[in-house]
């Protein structure tokens, strides 16, 4: 079978050669709808730019590309570990071309289509909820990927996540032994993996003090400050609304601090450190979890499959910790 054309491309997206061009290359002026359908095209095709001459310019420049495919890059958390990740690939000669997906899987087949076409020598991603087998294809021509946060379905590829569960189950024993009984469990998309696993936490640390889980209190699908202050309202407006609260993340947690004055003092415990979160009044307990370690370590996983490693896919999990910060004074 041939190996598609940029003609081939323009032709199904019912642009012009130099349009294709333009997109593959990331060059400014298109319009995101023309853009979107030139990347689609792509995508289905299955095409990649054999752009050999400039690639070996940019090798004897001392410089590759790998790309980042987060979730939300203003998400300080994604932010964080990108920069860990531009660090180690700086130091080995390698530029970074980073973009986010906000959970949206053909976003995020679209992301992807348009880093492989600049011929990529690997993906570092945070998976969206949708299948990943499209990523074969690109792997089977020789781009490396390693997935960072969240496990990536139907790929076997190395994997760096954190103890989601057990970091969420210590920061509700925590809340359970100051003696909260009514928690209150904030999320995001509950089919986001990473959530799911949170929200398992909180009822694990549940059954083992042998409090009953109430479904009222559990508010998944929230992805704004919103969605949160809406939540909230509805968890108030309770015969018996929570004393406690556990944030499942930092925008999350960033919502309830910023939400309208409460009717009643009431406890947080949030998954993933805030900067300042020290200097709040209460200071903020939290889960953290280190985004410079996991997107560290999924740089070197990925640079060492780059150099020739072949060994089967490892899965890494990383440690959290439960940092109990008490009032001053």
């Amino acid at each position: 079978m041939e190996r598609p054309t940029m003609k081939d491309v323009a032709r199904a997206a019912g642009v012009s050669p130099m349009t294709v061009s333009r997109v593959v290359a990331g060059e400014a002026g298109v319009a995101p709808g023309t853009a979107a359908r030139v990347a689609r095209a792509v995508r289905e095709l299955g095409y990649q730019r054999n752009d050999n001459a400039r690639s070996l310019r940019q090798k004897n420049l001392g410089t590759s590309a790998i790309g980042l495919v987060v979730d939300d890059l203003a998400n300080p958390f994604y932010a964080l570990m990108a920069r860990s990740v531009e660090d180690q690939a700086h130091r080995r000669g390698y530029v970074v071309l980073v973009g986010s997906t906000n959970d949206d899987p053909r976003r995020e087949r679209e992301v992807i289509a348009a880093f492989t076409a600049r011929r990529v020598d690997g993906l570092i991603l945070v998976p969206t909820i949708g299948g990943h087998g499209f990523l074969r294809q690109p792997m089977q021509r020789g781009t490396r990927v390693v997935c960072v946060d969240r496990p990536a379905r139907g790929l076997a590829v190395d994997t760096v996540t954190v103890d989601n569960r057990a970091g969420a189950r210590r920061a509700v024993a925590h809340l359970l032994d100051r003696g909260h009984t009514r928690i209150a469990c904030l999320g995001d998309r509950y089919d986001i993996w990473t959530q799911a696993e949170r929200h398992a936490g909180y009822l694990d640390a549940l059954a083992e003090r042998g409090v009953p889980a109430d479904p009222a209190l559990v508010r998944h699908g929230l992805r704004s400050h919103g969605e949160t202050h809406a939540a909230l309202e509805r968890l108030w407006a309770l015969p018996e609304p929570p004393t406690a609260l556990f944030t499942s993340n930092d925008l999350i947690t960033l919502g309830v601090l910023d939400a309208p004055p409460r009717p009643r003092p009431v406890a947080v415990v949030g998954f993933d450190d805030l900067p300042l979160a020290d200097r709040l009044d209460p200071p903020l307990t939290v889960v953290s979890q280190d985004p410079h370690a996991l997107g560290a370590t999924a740089a070197d996983l990925l640079f060492s499959r780059i150099d020739g490693e072949s060994a089967p896919p490892r899965d890494v999990v990383l440690p959290t910790r439960l940092l109990i910060r008490t009032p001053r004074g």
